[in-house]
């Protein structure tokens, strides 16, 4: 089971299960996540959802090289109308693959209508970068760290490119430049991160929050995160976004010609070496 489900009173707790490859999000993962969203989301008892991730780490991101790399699968689609990647060549399948797994997922689910907490120790790493940028609020322990180092591969950034808008221009630059992790604390200081407790106090820390969030009113709620949501996308992020994918897909089709993969040779052995 690569996502696990359970309820705690007003809270909705979504843990990614694949702590053997520190929560690397493959397909499947991406679905099961979803089909957990939804269950929250149709939960009338649900105030809150924390997504969380079992093991040591958060997530390392895209899965690039565990034996559960499901690149070639077809799942049924939920994000956005496209056809199926499967049977696709070249950027066809990239394409939609990734608009419809990554992307259109990220965006998907940074719209559910209840207040979303992402609880990180450990790794959060590119795309586990994406998965705790939709939620809410960040509330992370103090080993935690990030990092989005894709410009390694020539591209300038995961698919849900909210950099500018979570980090602000200058940290953004600074982290794709240097492709250097960065601690929970500077996170914080960025404003990228609600919170940062000792990792013993993370899990009590969080429930504390979704506790105090939960006795509010629930539309009250849904419109106050839907009203945020939108002033980010009336300051250019929902376009802005769309713009950095072409540029994304661009870097994958010149690493393709000029190279060897669309991924310039890197795996993920070469990436985790790279970011030391």
């Amino acid at each position: 089971m690569t996502v696990s489900y359970e309820r705690r009173d007003a809270v909705a707790v979504v843990t990614m299960n694949r702590p053997e490859y520190r929560n690397a999000q493959n397909s499947a993962m991406t679905y099961a996540l979803d089909e957990a969203f939804t269950r929250a989301v149709d939960d009338d008892e649900v105030k809150v959802v924390v997504l969380a991730g079992a093991g040591d780490h958060f997530s390392a991101g895209h899965d690039i090289g565990s034996p559960g790399r499901d690149v070639d699968t077809s799942f049924e689609r939920k994000a956005v109308l496209w056809w199926d990647h499967v049977g696709r060549e070249g950027g066809d399948l990239r394409f939609a693959r990734e608009m419809e797994v990554y992307l259109g997922m990220c965006r998907r689910w940074r719209e559910i209508p209840k207040p979303t907490i992402a609880m990180v120790q450990g790794a959060c790493v590119a795309g586990g970068l994406m998965l705790a940028w939709v939620c809410d609020l960040i509330v992370a322990s103090e080993d935690a760290f990030f990092a989005d180092p894709v410009v390694r591969m020539g591209i300038p950034g995961v698919e849900y490119f909210a950099h500018p808008w979570v980090l602000g221009p200058r940290a953004a630059k600074e982290v794709l430049f240097t492709g250097d992790r960065f601690s929970a604390r500077r996170a914080h200081e960025w404003g990228m991160v609600s919170r940062v407790v000792p990792r013993e106090s993370l899990e009590a820390t969080v429930f504390e929050l979704a506790g105090r969030i939960s006795a509010m009113p629930r539309f009250g709620l849904a419109l106050a995160k839907k009203a945020v949501n939108q002033s980010e996308d009336l300051m250019g992020m929902r376009a802005g976004m769309d713009s950095v994918f072409g540029l994304h897909h661009f870097a994958h089709a010149h690493n393709a010609e000029a190279g060897t993969d669309a991924l310039a040779g890197m795996d993920a052995r070469a990436m985790k070496k790279a970011s030391g």
